[in-house]
């Protein structure tokens, strides 16, 4: 019994080393960096105390991802990213705000795909969602990114 408990221990400790810094990034992108760690560690409770049944669902991480949102109230958060100091390279002091005033998802899907590099098919997966939606969610995201920071499109 104990070997079983230390075998389960284990898997779960694998589990978290895999997907912590993924579902870290994610949720920064939808609550901000410390409301982020606070909803990874909810969902990594949630996930230990259930973890028979999360061990054995298609998509664990995902599944977790979306505990983590609905367990910490994220959907309320309007503050996601502090304003940058005026002394920031490499940053635009408007992206901030532009970037919290995109729809959820396609703030999740620019952040992951262009800050993060995720590959669409990671983002689909913690989502969710299919590629194609990713893909449309990103689309439509840096365009309105684009049209609220004026910068043209690439030819």
């Amino acid at each position: 019994m104990a070997d079983r408990e230390a075998d389960r221990a284990d898997e779960f400790t694998v589990f978290v080393e895999h997907v912590e810094p993924r579902l870290r990034q994610a949720l920064v992108s939808v609550c901000g960096t410390e409301r982020a760690r606070d909803a990874v560690a909810d969902g990594l409770a949630y996930a230990w105390q259930h973890w028979d049944r999360v061990r054995a669902m298609d998509n664990p991480a995902g599944y977790v991802y979306r505990v983590a949102r609905s367990r910490t109230r994220l959907r309320r958060t309007r503050t996601v990213f502090p304003e940058v100091a005026g002394d920031v390279r490499d940053v635009e002091p408007a992206l901030p705000g532009a970037l919290a005033r995109l729809p959820e998802r396609q703030r999740v899907a620019v952040l992951l795909v262009h800050g993060w590099d995720w590959r669409h098919e990671d983002v689909a997966e913690l989502m969710g969602v299919s590629v194609s939606t990713v893909r449309n969610h990103l689309a439509r995201g840096l365009d309105k990114l684009r049209t609220e920071l004026g910068v043209p499109a690439h030819g």
